[in-house]
């Protein structure tokens, strides 16, 4: 289930690159069909998907993202 947060999205994927080595955008992911997360910008009411990647071990590997305007 896909949770909305409302925040700065800029803000918010800062915050991510902190805590994980890998973030990528990649717009045609097919991870971001059913997203982790999307972040709403309050302000500017900009929506960006959020997804986490992993192998099949269960281990986070880095975050897919995309911005949808």
């Amino acid at each position: 289930m896909t949770t909305v947060l409302r925040r700065d999205t800029g803000r918010f994927l800062k915050e991510l690159r902190g805590s994980y080595g890998d973030i990528w955008r990649i717009p045609g992911s097919e991870y971001l069909s059913k997203p982790d997360f999307v972040v709403v910008d309050p302000r500017s009411g900009k929506k960006t998907r959020v997804s986490f990647v992993s192998l099949d071990d269960g281990e986070v590997v880095g975050v897919v993202y995309d911005e949808l305007g």
